[in-house]
C-alpha cells in the first residue's frame, strides 16, 4: 500500500473543478493494426510490474492523510482496453477529433485510473492507440517509460526466456495474494482500516514535523551567527514563492484569457536535427529551441489576431526524476516563467529565452515545492480549488518536453509512425507537449477553443516560426 504525495493529493482534490482535471492522453499512430493477442499479453506483463495499474484510490476520512492506493478486488482488464473504429475517412483530423471527445470523459474514480483505446480503420490501413492516464499515477517522463515497457525494437522479437523457478514461485505467490484480495475485499477496504491507517500516518507525520522544528531550533541556539544568513535565505525564498506559487498578476494575453471546458486537439511536427543544429549554433539546448519556436508562433498569432503582445507567462515542468525513481511517481516541479515573444529575430529571442529558462531553474521555490505542497494540504478542498483556479488564470500557456526513442519502435508487430502527447491544460488556454521520436519533434496541442479561436492560423504561425528559427543554422 502506498499513499499519494502531497502534490498528488492536491492534484486529486482540486478536480472538484472539472477545469482542473489532470489526466493526460498520448496518441500513438501505427502503420497497421497490432496483433491483439500479443498486445493484450504485453499489457498483462506490464500490470505485474506497475501495481498502480491494478489499484484504485481510497481517500481517508476528513482528509486526515493523503489518499492511498489499494488493490482493486474487481479489476477487469476488459474495462480498461477498448477498441473503436475511426470515423470516415479516417485521417489525422478525424483521429484527433475522436481523441478529444474520448478525453473529455473523466476517468472512473472507483477503478484504476487508466484507459487504453485502440482505434482501427485509419487511412491506408493504419491504426492508433490512445493511452489515457491520470497524472497521480505518474508524470510525463514516467508515462513515456510506461509506454516503452509495452514496445519492442523489432516487429517480431525473439520471445523472452522462461522465468527461473524462483521467479515462477514469486509470481504464483503474488497471484495467490491477489486472489485472496478478490475473495475477501472487505478485509482490505473497511472504513475502520482506512481510518486507522490515516490516523497512524497523521500521527507519524506530526511527530516528524515536530522533530524537524526541534532540530532547527537547536541548531539556531548552537549557531546564533547563522540567523542573519537564514533571514536572507528566508527573504529570498519568500520572493521566489511569490513569483512561482502565488502570482497576483493576470495572464499577459488578453486574447487568450477567456477559458472554457471545451477541447480541441491538434498536432505539429518539426525536424529534430534542425533543432539540434540551431541549438548548437546559438549556444543553447534543444529545449531552448523548442520554447523559442513556441514563443515566436504565439507572437505571430497575436499579431494576426490583431492583439500583439511582447511577452507571455509559461508554465513548464522541471523534472526532478533520478535513477532511483520508479515509473509510478510524479518527480517534477511546476515552474512559471515570463518568456518573450519579441523580437521577431529568432536568434535574439533564443538568447532571451535561454537566459530566462536558466534563471528559473535557480529559483529557491522550485527545490522546496514538495515541502510547500505539504503546507497547503490541510486547507479545505474549496480553498485549494479556489487557489489553484486563481493561479491557473495567471498562465497563458503550458509547455512540456519529453525525450522519446531515437529508433523505430513496434507495438505488437505494428511500427509506430508518430506520437502526439496531449498534456492536461489544468485551467490554462493551451498546452503544447513535445515527445521526440527518431528525427521528429512530435508536438501535441491541447487547445481551449475559447482561448485560441483560430487553430488554422495558429498552426500556420507554428510553421513560420520554427522555419525561421531553423533557417538561422542553415
Amino acid at each position: 500500500m502506498t499513499r499519494m504525495s502531497d502534490a498528488e493529493m492536491i492534484m486529486w482534490a482540486v478536480e472538484k473543478d472539472p477545469a482542473l482535471r489532470s489526466d493526460f492522453i498520448n496518441i500513438t499512430i501505427l502503420e497497421r493494426e497490432p496483433d491483439l493477442v500479443r498486445f493484450r499479453a504485453s499489457i498483462e506483463r506490464v500490470l505485474g510490474a506497475i501495481p498502480k495499474l491494478t489499484q484504485r484510490v481510497v481517500s481517508a476520512p476528513l482528509r486526515l492523510a493523503p489518499p492511498e492506493w489499494r488493490d482493486d478486488p474487481h479489476f477487469d482488464l476488459d474495462y480498461h482496453l477498448r477498441t473503436i473504429a475511426a470515423p470516415a475517412p479516417g485521417g489525422q483530423r478525424e483521429l484527433l477529433d475522436l481523441a478529444a471527445v474520448l478525453s473529455a470523459t473523466p476517468l472512473d474514480r472507483s477503478r484504476p485510473l487508466w484507459e487504453f483505446t485502440l482505434v482501427t480503420g485509419l487511412e491506408s490501413g493504419g491504426a492508433a492507440l490512445l493511452q489515457k492516464v491520470h497524472h497521480t499515477i505518474t508524470d510525463g517522463v514516467g508515462g513515456v517509460k510506461l509506454s516503452l515497457s509495452l514496445l519492442d525494437f523489432e516487429p517480431d522479437p525473439v520471445p523472452a526466456e522462461q522465468p527461473t523457478p524462483a521467479a515462477q514461485v514469486a509470481a504464483e505467490y503474488d497471484a495467490e495474494q491477489r486472489t485472496d484480495v478478490g475473495e475477501d475485499p472487505i478485509v482490505r477496504t473497511t472504513p475502520f482500516d482506512v481510518l486507522g491507517d490515516a490516523l497512524t500516518f497523521a500521527i507519524g507525520n506530526g511527530v516528524t514535523r515536530a522533530r524537524r522544528g526541534l532540530n532547527s531550533a537547536t541548531s539556531l541556539a548552537i549557531h546564533p551567527t547563522s540567523a542573519g544568513q537564514r533571514a536572507n535565505d528566508t527573504a529570498r525564498m519568500l520572493g521566489s514563492i511569490r513569483r512561482q506559487l502565488f502570482v497576483t498578476e493576470p495572464s499577459r494575453s488578453e486574447l487568450m484569457r477567456p477559458r472554457s471546458l471545451g477541447r480541441v486537439f491538434d498536432a505539429f511536427q518539426a525536424p529534430l536535427d534542425d533543432a539540434r543544429r540551431v541549438a548548437s549554433a546559438l549556444g543553447g539546448s534543444v529545449n531552448d529551441a523548442y520554447v523559442t519556436g513556441l514563443t515566436g508562433a504565439l507572437g505571430l498569432y497575436h499579431e494576426r489576431m490583431g492583439q500583439p503582445c511582447d511577452e507571455l507567462r509559461m508554465a513548464m515542468p522541471i523534472s526532478t526524476r533520478t535513477s532511483d525513481d520508479d515509473e509510478e511517481s510524479n518527480s517534477f516541479t511546476p515552474a512559471r516563467v515570463v518568456v518573450p515573444v519579441q523580437p521577431k529575430d529568432p536568434a535574439a529571442r533564443f538568447a532571451l529565452v535561454h537566459d530566462q529558462l536558466a534563471a528559473v531553474r535557480s529559483e529557491p521555490a522550485i527545490g522546496a515545492a514538495g515541502s510547500l505542497a505539504g503546507l497547503l494540504t490541510p486547507l479545505p478542498t474549496s480553498a485549494l480549488v479556489s487557489l489553484t483556479r486563481s493561479q491557473a488564470g495567471t498562465i497563458d500557456f503550458a509547455a512540456s518536453n519529453l525525450r522519446g526513442s531515437p529508433v523505430d519502435l513496434y507495438l505488437a508487430g505494428a511500427r509506430i509512425l508518430a506520437n502526439f502527447p496531449m498534456g492536461p491544460r489544468t485551467g490554462c488556454g493551451l498546452n503544447v507537449t513535445l515527445l521526440s521520436y527518431k528525427n521528429s519533434l512530435d508536438m501535441g496541442l491541447n487547445i481551449d477553443p475559447a482561448s485560441v479561436t483560430d487553430t488554422h492560423t495558429l498552426l500556420d504561425c507554428f510553421d513560420e516560426s520554427f522555419g525561421a528559427l531553423f533557417d538561422v543554422a542553415r
